[in-house]
C-alpha cells in the first residue's frame, strides 16, 4: 500500500469515530498538528486528544477533494463534514502529512478555527 492509499484509508477512517484506531495511524512519536492550536507527539496522547476532540460530534464524513503524494509526502485537501448533535460544520481544510514506514510521522492540518466554531455559537 502506497503513502497516497493510506491517508486515504486514515481519512475514511474518521467516519468511524473512534480515537483509538485514528491514533494507530501515527508512528509511537507522532505529531499531530492543527495548526490554529498547539501540536501533539505520541500515540496515547493522540488517542487522548483525537477522543476529546471527537467526544461531542455524532457523525464525520471527510471529502477528499484532492490528493496527491511523493516519496514520504502526501496532501489532501478535504471538505469535513461534522455533526455534533444538532450543529453541523462543512469545514474546508488542507492536511499535510509526512510519512514513516508506512505511518503518520507528522500531520499538520491547516483550517479556519473561526469556520469550525461559528456553528456552536463561538
Amino acid at each position: 500500500m502506497d503513502n497516497v492509499e493510506i491517508i486515504q484509508n486514515f481519512i475514511d477512517a474518521w467516519s468511524r469515530l473512534d480515537a483509538e484506531e485514528l491514533a494507530s495511524y501515527f508512528t509511537e512519536d507522532g505529531i499531530y498538528y492543527n495548526m490554529p492550536t498547539d501540536p501533539v507527539q505520541g500515540q496515547d496522547n493522540l488517542k487522548a486528544f483525537i477522543g476529546g476532540f471527537i467526544g461531542n460530534w455524532t457523525q464525520t464524513e471527510w471529502d477528499t477533494l484532492n490528493i496527491v503524494g511523493q516519496g514520504d509526502v502526501v496532501f489532501a485537501e478535504r471538505l469535513d463534514r461534522t455533526q455534533a448533535g444538532d450543529v453541523k460544520v462543512d469545514l474546508p481544510c488542507c492536511g499535510v502529512f509526512e510519512m514513516e514506514n508506512g505511518k503518520i510521522k507528522v500531520w499538520r492540518d491547516y483550517f479556519d478555527m473561526a469556520t469550525f466554531m461559528k456553528p456552536f455559537g463561538g
